[in-house]
């Protein structure tokens, strides 16, 4: 017994930063879905730890994932950084997801069951409603933008397209953030709100062909 309890005690300590890890993986990278973090910003291990309450191990590990998926990079100093978009890599991703995007919106409305169509439309008169706002919260349009999109995607019960959506969404989603963030009249005009509309609409007719469009 004495010899089985440290080897028990390594076990649940690896199984509890595995976790931790995990954790910590799964709220940065969300952070960058999201659109809460710009292209070329900056952190190190120590501030990404004391932000999110936890050692540095669980972070590098975290972050090391996260570089290996293209949506952080670790500099020569050993600094993390948010990789600043090229007009040429913008470019390709746009023509990408226009593809994948469009097929998920397509298969969405052929297979959406009627509490995804609701959970749609409840992100899209969320959304609809803080852009309407006098000075409507950034942060959390971008969230519901994102929550709207996702609701459609995975409605397409296509789980392989989804994770491929998944991975490019991680590393647009900083521009996102800059772009919204930076033209605050797109949420002002309802230029989002407009297109949201028309792929809800589509949605609820099971209109493939126009929810891709």
């Amino acid at each position: 017994m004495s010899h089985a309890e440290p080897g028990l005690a390594e076990k649940v300590a690896r199984v509890s930063r595995v976790t931790l890890s995990e954790v910590v993986y799964r709220d940065i990278r969300e952070l960058i879905l999201a659109g809460q973090v710009a292209p070329g910003e900056k952190f190190t291990l120590r501030g990404m730890a004391e932000a999110v309450g936890t050692s540095p191990m669980p972070v590098r590990e975290a972050v090391g994932r996260l570089s290996a998926e293209g949506a952080l990079e670790i500099l020569p100093n050993r600094a993390i950084r948010v990789p600043i978009m090229t007009r040429e890599r913008f470019a390709e991703l746009t023509i990408i997801r226009a593809e994948m995007e469009g097929l998920a919106a397509e298969y969405a409305a052929r297979n959406a069951g009627a509490e995804e169509i609701a959970a749609a439309c409840g992100f899209h008169e969320e959304f609809a409603a803080e852009s309407a706002k006098a000075d409507p919260d950034g942060a959390a349009a971008l969230r519901l933008n994102k929550d709207l999109h996702f609701a459609v995607y995975r409605a397409a019960h296509m789980p392989n397209l989804l994770q491929i959506i998944d991975g490019l969404w991680l590393q647009v989603g900083p521009v996102i953030n800059l772009d919204l963030r930076a033209s605050g009249r797109r949420l002002k005009e309802g230029e989002a709100h407009r297109h949201h509309a028309r792929r809800i609409a589509a949605l609820k007719a099971g209109g493939g062909a126009s929810a891709r469009q």
